[in-house]
């Protein structure tokens, strides 16, 4: 789950950080306002769930609070990379003497958080390591004894040459990192981390994703969700309790098991076509949520053959075939179905879809060969 700027900004300050002040605002007006308590200038940025806001137009300098209600009036209502702007965070202009890169991200690889940090900030991150990959300085943390103090400082450092700046370049990186694994995110970072013409290291930027896994035991966490910046197939996969990433191709998958889903993917690849999606509808045997995935399938315009590939184990065929026949008699779409059943009551689940007119196969290749066939005409 993304969090806004406004809102990651928030659990940087709850462990002590220092970040510039702002408030996030939704008409003109109150833009208007707060640039004035800031002495008149402000820096009116789009609070959306996207890269790249700046070259956007999705973050403007502002002299007057009169600059500020019309960058403010500008920004609300725009589309930055499809999604749209309903919040603007107003904050006073700092004068930047260097500006820098932290973050912290889990590296699956080593399983273990990884910290990143280099001088060149202010820019996108993946622009960096792709024109000066050496300016990227990174440090694996062992989760057993987590960011010690030499650490910290040894990679701001990499980033301060004063010794005044590096102590308060390491105070940002280990509260980073305390934020990043006190909120259970996957991703936490500063771009740019500054250093004020005064001196002061400063956050004025903040982007923090939370690992869904750890919503369920966070409700204050889960509560920050934006729901207008997903989309409709997303936040009905949420609400269902689905695993769901949409895809480019056009053969719609729905699997029960992550592993099988992605093994499903490759033989989609192997036979020529292209998956739609991943939709995992896990170990449940509930029929609604079968219903619901086909439901989210067949909302995708893309998508040419849906194909199911259960293998049951604590997933019934049987419910899953019941879920079948009520998403076909309730959504009436006119999409082919290929399917695979094997496992759990796999006897009573072909029953169950001859009676509906359908049929189910038990061979994996089989119909992953016919459905990327149907896909692909």
């Amino acid at each position: 789950m993304n969090l806004h700027e406004y809102q990651a900004k928030d659990l940087f300050r709850a462990v002590g950080m220092a970040v510039n002040p702002g408030e996030v605002v939704r008409d003109p007006g109150a833009a208007r306002a707060l640039a004035e308590s800031f002495g008149g200038s402000a820096v009116v940025k789009a609070q959306v769930h996207s890269g790249g806001r700046g070259k956007a137009g999705g973050v403007k300098l502002a002299r007057s609070p009169g600059e500020a209600g019309k960058h403010a009036e500008a920004i609300l209502g725009m589309s930055i990379n499809g999604l749209a702007v309903h919040e603007v965070l107003i904050s006073p202009i700092e004068e930047i003497g260097s500006e820098a890169y932290v973050g912290v991200l889990i590296d699956r690889g080593s399983r273990c958080p990884v910290l990143m940090v280099s001088a060149e900030g202010g820019v996108d991150i993946e622009e960096v390591a792709a024109d000066n990959p050496e300016a990227i300085h990174r440090l694996r943390v062992d989760p057993r004894y987590g960011l010690l103090p030499h650490q910290a400082y040894g990679l701001a450092t990499r980033l301060y040459d004063e010794p005044k700046l590096a102590s308060q370049g390491a105070r940002a990186i280990a509260q980073l990192y305390q934020a990043f694994v006190d909120n259970g995110a996957s991703m936490a970072e500063i771009n740019p981390l500054i250093a004020t013409s005064a001196g002061q290291v400063l956050a004025i930027d903040a982007k923090v994703s939370i690992d869904d896994s750890e919503l369920f035991r966070r409700p204050e966490l889960a509560a920050l969700r934006d729901p207008t910046t997903e989309s409709a197939a997303d936040r009905r996969a949420r609400e269902a309790g689905l695993s769901f990433v949409k895809l480019g191709g056009n053969v719609g998958c729905c699997v029960n098991g992550a592993g099988l889903a992605m093994a499903t993917m490759d033989l989609v690849k192997f036979y020529g076509g292209e998956p739609a999606n991943f939709l995992d509808i896990g170990g449940s045997s509930n029929p609604d949520k079968v219903v619901a995935a086909l439901e989210i399938i067949t909302s995708d315009p893309g998508v040419r053959v849906i194909l199911f590939n259960i293998f049951g184990g604590i997933t019934r065929c049987d419910d899953v075939a019941n879920g079948i026949v009520q998403a076909v008699e309730r959504i009436g779409f006119e999409l082919p179905l290929v399917i695979r059943l094997t496992g759990t009551n796999e006897e009573p689940a072909r029953r169950i879809l001859s009676e509906a007119g359908l049929a189910a196969a038990s061979s994996m290749d089989d119909v992953v060969e016919k459905a990327v066939h149907l896909a692909t005409g």
